[in-house]
């Protein structure tokens, strides 16, 4: 570790860009360190460092909206075991979550950069094989943020025509076409949001967590203290298992309600992404990767939990007229008007929920673009003068899932497959964050667990799919992996060399390359 490293992690103790720093001298001390840090990754640093550690922790638990998640992935554990799938189906898969997550905390400890997944696989990969697996997880993991941005801002439409029906008593029910027209607004507002500058956008996410905690603990409230009658006994809520997937086996239906906690907890290696961003990035993106999953995994269970007691029947939730079951069982347990208050707060969630992730894939995509990964890199990797943001990374990310939710494809387990080619057995130059000897037995976990979950999330959630109730998973796996293995053969291993270093340390001082490589500049390293 520099001098300079040294001295910034002694003084990023104090208070004035947050909790966690100290005043203008150290905080640029601390910048200053990063900045140097992501030269000897071999980038140069185009981005202001406007996140502190309770901004990036707020960040990556607000990506995964929990109180939002939770709501528009109910009909999973319901279906899958009912009051058990609840219960169970949640806790579960947050064990061997939290393994993947402390993996990867490891990583971006050690290599703090919005490249993320893709560079940490060309570094853990043999030499030989290095360009092949950052391709392959590259192309994987912008096409999950993509989907998962559709994904998100999709539900959030169809949260919407849940209030339109309910406030209108069932009066205004809109179909395909005008949800379609509902997430494409979405997709714009969210344009726009993710296109401002660093500060704004870290700032905001102070905003999203207050909505976000605020509106899970009162929806775990309102469940527990408003159900009344309806509220089921203790035993039931937690050992009642119901099979309505038309599986015959009732252990492999009770493993599909694994989907539910699958769907929310990912995003969290959004620390890693805006790490270009971050003050002190090596030790704030770590602990914002494990805070933000454990405090999602708590307060899902906790929902869950209140939702299981206010559940008096779940072959009732299951066949509601209503998009979402837990917008039913608002309805059920507060009425009209409790369930519209409660849903409001909620699509509130889930609107933010999408913006982070917004911010998050524009990351992705700027950063495998400045690798010159994708067609047209040259546009993608531009960042806005004014904002120091890559507001064209932005809109590409729009406008793809736009088209994601046009062909239909409204869910994904997408980026459950891109961590999975990321959790490498390979020691590296440990930051601040180490598992110490515990890597290796936690990193087989990690890898075991998600070459399983891999294979669940492919199948779907009932008996005799039809082309409404496919799990389209595969579909956007296979097409993905087609086209990267195709263009791969074909072109990319003649010139795709891996993460393409635009800067190079030797004491302070950093040179900057063309996308071909040639020296175009030489400069100290500046803090911002």
């Amino acid at each position: 570790m520099s001098a300079d490293e040294k001295r910034a992690v002694k003084t990023s103790t104090g208070t004035a860009h947050g909790p966690g720093y100290g005043d203008d001298e150290s905080l640029n001390a601390i910048r200053h360190a990063d900045d140097v840090l992501l030269a000897k990754l071999g980038y140069k640093s185009e981005f202001r460092r406007e996140f502190s550690l309770v901004e990036t922790i707020a960040f990556a638990f607000s990506i995964m909206g929990v109180v939002a998640s939770v709501s528009s992935t109910m009909s999973f554990p319901l279906v899958s075991g009912g009051h058990v799938g609840m219960v169970f189906g949640w806790l579960i898969p947050c064990f061997f979550v939290m393994t993947i997550a402390a993996s990867l905390a490891e990583l971006t400890s050690a290599m703090p950069t919005s490249a993320g997944l893709y560079y940490f696989s060309a570094k853990l990969a043999p030499p030989r094989w290095a360009p092949l697996a950052s391709w392959i997880t590259g192309w994987a993991n912008v096409t999950g943020q993509v989907a998962l941005v559709c994904s998100i801002d999709f539900t959030c439409a169809q949260m919407i025509v849940t209030a339109l029906n309910v406030g209108s008593n069932g009066a205004i029910n809109l179909g395909a076409g005008p949800t379609f027209g509902i997430l494409l607004a979405i997709l714009f507002t969210h344009g726009i949001v993710c296109s401002a500058a660093t500060a704004v956008i870290a700032r905001l996410n102070i905003f999203y967590v207050i909505v976000n905690v605020g509106t899970t603990i009162a929806a775990i409230v309102v469940l527990l203290a408003c159900s009344g009658n309806q509220r089921v006994s203790t035993d039931t809520a937690f050992t009642m298992y119901e099979n309505n997937t038309g599986w015959s086996n009732n252990g492999w239906a009770f493993l599909l309600a694994f989907t539910s906690p699958m769907w929310t907890l990912t995003g969290y290696d959004s620390a890693a992404h805006i790490s270009e961003e971050t003050a002190n990035a090596a030790r704030a993106a770590p602990i914002a990767i494990l805070v933000g999953v454990g405090a999602t995994a708590s307060l899902g269970w906790l929902l869950f939990i209140a939702a299981s007691f206010a559940t008096a029947s779940v072959s009732q939730l299951l066949g509601t007229d209503l998009p979402l079951p837990m917008g039913q069982l608002f309805l059920n347990v507060l009425g009209k008007q409790g369930m519209l208050a409660i849903w409001s707060l909620i699509i509130v969630v889930q609107y933010v929920t999408g913006a982070a992730q917004g911010v998050d894939a524009s990351r992705v995509v700027f950063a495998f673009a400045r690798d010159n990964a994708l067609p047209g890199s040259r546009w993608w990797k531009k960042m806005h003068p004014w904002t120091r943001t890559p507001v064209n990374a932005v809109w590409l990310v729009m406008a793809l899932s736009g088209i994601c939710g046009f062909l239909g494809f409204s869910e994904t387990a997408l980026s459950s497959l891109a961590g999975a080619s990321v959790i490498g057995l390979t020691r590296l130059h440990p930051g601040p964050f180490t598992l110490g000897k515990w890597y290796m037995p936690i990193g087989i976990v990690a890898v075991s667990w998600v070459s399983f979950i891999v294979v669940l999330l492919v199948f779907p959630p009932e008996v005799h799919p039809t082309a409404d109730t496919m799990n389209y998973t595969v579909v956007i796996i296979m097409s993905v992996f087609i086209f990267a293995s195709l263009s791969w053969v074909i072109s990319a291993r003649k010139w795709f060399k891996g993460p393409v270093k635009t800067v190079e340390d030797r004491d302070g001082i950093v040179g900057e390359f063309d996308e071909k490589g040639a020296r175009v500049e030489e400069k100290s390293v500046e803090s911002h």
